[in-house]
């Protein structure tokens, strides 16, 4: 229920700061990316308590890399440049 919840969590934050204003949207991605990352140690928590298969574990982490990946470059590209 707990990965669940945090999924879906996920989700919206990545959706709302999609659909913000260019100035709102850094404040949202930030709170993503910690979810995203409690996510990543969910995950890796129920693998190594063998609650999730290893090719599943697998293949949830890849994807959670590269959503991971995607939301730091965005926030990247939101940065002010000096």
């Amino acid at each position: 229920m707990k990965i669940e919840n945090s999924c879906l969590d996920s989700m919206e934050l990545l959706i709302e700061a999609a659909l913000e204003a260019k100035p709102n949207k850094l404040v949202i991605l930030l709170t993503a990316r910690i979810k995203i990352e409690k996510l990543k140690r969910l995950f890796g928590i129920m693998n190594e308590l063998n609650l999730i298969e290893t090719k599943k574990y697998i293949d949830f982490e890849f994807k959670l890399q590269e959503i991971s990946r995607m939301t730091n470059n965005w926030i990247k590209s939101l940065m002010p440049k000096y």
